[in-house]
């Protein structure tokens, strides 16, 4: 889509005050030039039914569990798997493992799954590629040290032993909802995720596979000799850990001797609750491990491949895949898969940071947004009203169908986005934004923050569970998300004098760091965390002299890479002590802008200098890329799905976020101009 460029700084025409600039200052009109490439850019990128959505790129976990369950049930493109071959050795590290994201180090689980997908599609264990592969699984402790929803996976082709494996029973779901452990106290994410496995851990799918197929070359000193069973706590014998344990072998032993009565109940209702949760969805939690587990248990739940209810959640799984085509002497054709879309986040962000950038409030592209976003709107109660009673459904999730869970930071993105559009259907927006706003204030956690998709999901008692061994059991209020609330309620009148405002400022300052900075949850990692609570403590009035604030201001140029960005890599999460250490890249650069502009620093040498750097590294055509040298297209990631576990890769990031940073900056020196 063409668009006619803007002069942000004066969108009416008449000539602007020009500020004073310091010697390491950008000129104003680089600025200004590089807004407008950017502005046309990410106008080019909109979607003719108003909305924008970047690639959300992943791990090659997907592609590897893509072939397993493909496999499994004996389904799929064998051509598409090839393809996914490609895309799985593009990935392989130095070491012949597979990392959690580009350029960190091998990891068992990963490796195991790889490895695994290879010899599925027919790959020699003498072939070099392999022997790499194995070398490292076994340096790293071999299968025994994959995570449950490997091993449940594996036991599902004959590679581990259900018996070694945590129980996931599905008599869970039959806790009513006021028992202290229920489904409804384990993060949303999980909930989609365990209770499709449950099924498959109740029905046991088996496969043989032909011995050349088989992995016992990955389990360290042979399979026959390797202890599948979990270990207990020598440590610390009196520990929730080695109490679950201890219930974990009971329901084992009950397993083996058929004691399980409510089993018919338990699983009838697994199956209602999936099939429940497909409607007004994108598939089960509409996030690819959910909808994958959901499509296994469906077929061992006797459900025919021709079942309209399994043909649906088979179509919305391919849904993520995407295609790309061979570069003749580059690359082959490759086939990958995205864990879910995120059309609602990229298309706030892209608004939100178009309207900062003076695109006109009733421009048609913003409107057409504008109307998009509030299509989405949730109308209908999901599993967050389980806690939060009495509330009537508001707020949007992160995906293009997700009904049963609309997310807080989501909805707190949009508000801000749609306060930069002049609807000609003002009254019906004002009363969306009113239901949401009523829904945010309802999710608040008693501490004074918010989650992402529950209210109040903290125990972490769960986190002992054997099969929680994922690391992704709780949903706990996050700063990063409460700071974007901040900014987002001063957009709508809301000050520090509302008690719950004042609660959430309290939450966000005792969860400072020593040296100043904040955690990120959502985002990689301090940067994140500490741009978005600055930006929410200067929207609500919280003085930018305050030591908290300056404090993290002088931690965010402290970290300042010598070219002039910041960078900050997934591996902050394994070492926090390596917080704001990273190579440069456009989104996180932009991020410490943000920060220290939201601190009043305006006119420093760290500002000049990330200023600069964006602009020499924006291209002709308006863009930035975040690849990394010599890894062969491999992007940095800035984006986290679950802290060690799972992280992400969004391909708008790079643009929205330095738009947004030059276009705050240019506001912040303009103002400077004018009250001088």
């Amino acid at each position: 889509m063409s668009t006619t460029p803007i002069n942000p700084s004066n969108p009416g025409g008449t000539a602007p005050k020009q500020p004073r600039f310091g010697r390491l200052d950008m000129a104003m009109d680089l600025v200004i030039g590089g807004i407008n490439r950017s502005v046309e850019w990410l106008m080019g990128e909109q979607e003719e039914p108003g909305y924008w959505c970047g690639e959300l790129e992943a791990d090659s976990m997907l592609e590897a569990d893509y072939i397993f369950m493909h496999t499994l049930l004996g389904s799929g493109d064998r051509g598409k798997m090839e393809r996914c071959i490609n895309e799985i050795l593009r990935h392989q590290n130095a070491d012949g493992g597979w990392s959690l994201y580009p350029g960190g180090p091998s990891n068992v689980h990963y490796g195991v799954k790889c490895y695994l997908a290879l010899k599925l599609m027919g790959w020699s264990a003498d072939d070099p590629v392999l022997v790499r592969a194995r070398e490292n699984v076994l340096s790293l402790g071999g299968v025994v040290e994959c995570n449950t929803f490997t091993k449940i996976y594996l036991c599902a082709l004959g590679q581990y032993d259900y018996d070694a494996v945590p129980a996931v029973p599905p008599e869970m779901l039959l806790f009513p909802n006021w028992f202290y452990f229920n489904i409804y106290e384990i993060s949303s994410w999980s909930r989609g995720i365990l209770v499709p496995l449950s099924v498959i851990y109740s029905t046991k799918p088996f496969k043989k596979l032909p011995p050349e197929q088989g992995i016992d070359e990955l389990f360290v000193g042979g399979r026959a000799n390797a202890d599948l069973h979990l270990r207990w706590n020598k440590k610390k014998f009196f520990s929730w850990s080695n109490f679950f344990l201890m219930l974990d072998r009971m329901m084992h032993w009950a397993e083996r001797i058929h004691i399980r009565p409510l089993r018919k109940i338990a699983l009838k209702k697994a199956e209602k609750w999936m099939l429940d949760r497909f409607e007004m969805s994108d598939g089960l939690g509409a996030i690819y491990p959910a909808m994958m587990n959901s499509i296994i248990a469906l077929r061992y739940l006797g459900y025919s491949e021709d079942d309209p209810q399994f043909i649906r959640a088979m179509d919305e799984f391919e849904k993520l895949g995407i295609e790309e085509p061979e570069v003749p002497d580059a690359n082959p054709a490759r086939f990958r898969m995205q864990p879910c879309m995120s059309p609602v986040w990229d298309t706030a962000y892209a608004v939100f940071a178009l309207g900062e950038a003076g695109v006109p409030k009733d421009d048609p592209r913003l409107l057409k947004a504008a109307d998009w976003m509030l299509s989405k709107e949730v109308r209908h109660k999901g599993d967050w009203a389980v806690k939060v009673k009495n509330v009537e459904p508001g707020g949007w999730y992160f995906e293009f169908n997700n009904e049963f869970y609309p997310d807080v930071d989501d909805s707190a993105q949009v508000l801000l986005a749609l306060n930069c559009v002049q609807n000609p259907r003002e009254r019906y927006q004002y009363e969306v934004s009113q239901r949401a706003l009523n829904w945010i204030f309802a999710m608040q956690c008693k501490n004074g923050g918010w989650a992402s998709f529950d209210k109040d999901n903290t125990k972490q008692i769960f986190e002992s569970i054997p099969f929680a061994d994922h690391n992704a059991m709780i949903d706990p209020p996050t700063v990063d998300i409460t700071g974007r609330i901040l900014e987002m309620l001063s957009g709508y009148g809301f000050t520090r004098s509302d008690k719950r405002v004042e609660k959430a400022v309290q939450f966000i300052l005792k969860g400072q760091e020593p040296d100043g900075s904040w955690f990120g949850r959502w985002g990689v990692n301090y940067l994140y965390g500490t741009f978005l609570v600055l930006r929410g403590l200067e929207a609500i009035g919280y003085s930018y002299l305050e030591p908290a604030v300056q404090q993290a201001a002088e931690w965010i140029r402290m970290v300042q890479n010598t070219d002039g960005g910041w960078g900050e890599t997934c591996g902050t999460y394994d070492d926090p002590n390596q917080r704001g250490v990273g190579p440069s890249t456009p989104s996180q650069t932009a991020w410490a802008i943000l920060g220290l502009l939201a601190a009043n620093d305006t006119r420093s040498d760290s500002v000049a200098k990330g200023i600069r750097w964006l602009i020499e590294r924006q291209h002709e055509d308006g863009s930035w890329d975040e690849l990394m040298p010599g890894r062969n297209g491999e992007s940095y990631y800035t984006g986290t799905g679950f802290p060690r576990v799972f992280y992400l890769g969004y391909h708008l990031y790079k643009q929205y976020f330095p738009l947004l940073a030059l276009t705050t900056y240019r506001k912040a020196l303009e103002r400077e101009q004018a009250e001088a």
